[in-house]
């Protein structure tokens, strides 16, 4: 990167992104990677699907952050009952008192917000889904003919439990893709569990501080695509897309045996500004191929779609990046 100012821009950004964990750690304990991600696609300007079993502080994480940023906070708790209109707002007839005259006016819903954290997004109809999908994609609504724009920036975290399906409605592969990230949360290690229990059942009440607003994330966001990567290095990024495609090129014999369907020219592009992102929050002001293998299994797991033979044979989605990552070399470099 020439430009010394952005160079600068990065350092500060750097140090943001300390100051971002070590806030985040007083009131949430480990998920390091869990909060690695999330930044990453926050600055990304991406989104993300958290998926973990109820209990791992996926609600207080995503509050905690949004009081880090000094973001707007709106949390839906997704039903079978909640229609669209519920997160996207209405209008209402309202009588003008002074002429009587009758006008409608428009009520925002909870998706206006800076971070909307969609709870058990998959416990919602398909068209209550594709409403806060459609705003995700066009960053705004339409009520009534009249658009609205959303707050910026805007970022959606929905979450799904893996272990309860009755009764659910799975986000189909196509709305999946709109997804930057999925990110798994795991349970926590015997010794951070311990610490969980002592501050949950104690009267420790930490406070965040604010150390980010709205326009500077803005700011940080263009600043991370101006960040320069090495044609072989795109093309690695192009090529681990690419090789989950069974059917359109020569794949892994692992891939051939266990995937039906690949990832998008969407994972491509995610690959290459996750990796940007990663390297700008690091202090760096070019993408390495480190970068980019750490992100490529939020970016890629939920957008390879594997067959029964993997589902029998007990073969993750996350089985197949790993093979991925060790088979795909990068070309035009010793990495």
């Amino acid at each position: 990167m020439s430009d010394e100012h952005d160079v600068q821009a990065v350092e500060r950004l750097h140090e943001v992104y300390g100051n971002l964990q070590r806030e985040l750690s007083k009131v949430v304990v480990g998920q390091h990677e869990v909060i690695e991600q999330l930044l990453i696609a926050l600055f990304a300007g991406g989104h993300c699907l958290l998926v973990g079993v109820p209990g791992l502080a996926k609600t207080l994480l995503v509050r905690t952050l949004a009081e880090a940023l000094s973001l707007d906070f709106s949390r839906v708790q997704f039903t079978p009952d909640l229609m669209p209109a519920d997160i996207t707002g209405t209008e209402v007839i309202q009588e003008d008192r002074a002429s009587g005259e009758r006008r409608f006016r428009f009520l925002p819903g909870p998706v206006f917000a800076n971070i909307v954290l969609a709870d058990e997004i998959n416990r919602t109809p398909p068209k209550t889904q594709a409403a806060l999908l459609e705003a995700m994609q066009e960053q705004q609504v339409t009520i009534g003919g009249e658009r609205h724009g959303l707050p910026q920036p805007f970022f959606v975290l929905a979450t799904q439990n893996p272990i309860e399906q009755e009764g659910t409605y799975p986000l189909p592969e196509a709305q999946l893709d709109r997804f930057m990230f999925e990110v798994l949360v795991d349970y926590p290690e015997e010794d951070e569990e311990l610490l969980i229990i002592k501050q949950t059942t104690s009267d420790y009440s930490p406070s965040v501080t604010a150390t980010l607003g709205a326009d500077e994330i803005q700011n940080y966001a263009k600043l991370i695509r101006r960040i320069p990567i090495a044609d072989h290095l795109a093309r690695y990024a192009l090529q681990l897309a690419r090789q989950t495609r069974v059917g359109k090129m020569k794949v892994p014999e692992l891939v051939e045996k266990y995937v039906s369907w690949g990832a998008g020219p969407r994972a491509s592009q995610y690959l290459v500004l996750a990796a940007k992102a990663r390297a700008a929050l690091h202090g760096r002001f070019c993408v390495g191929s480190d970068d980019i293998r750490a992100v490529a299994a939020p970016v890629l797991r939920h957008r390879i779609i594997a067959n029964f033979n993997a589902e029998a044979d007990g073969v993750s989605a996350d089985t197949i990046v790993q093979h991925l990552l060790e088979e795909t070399r990068v070309e035009g470099s010793a990495a």
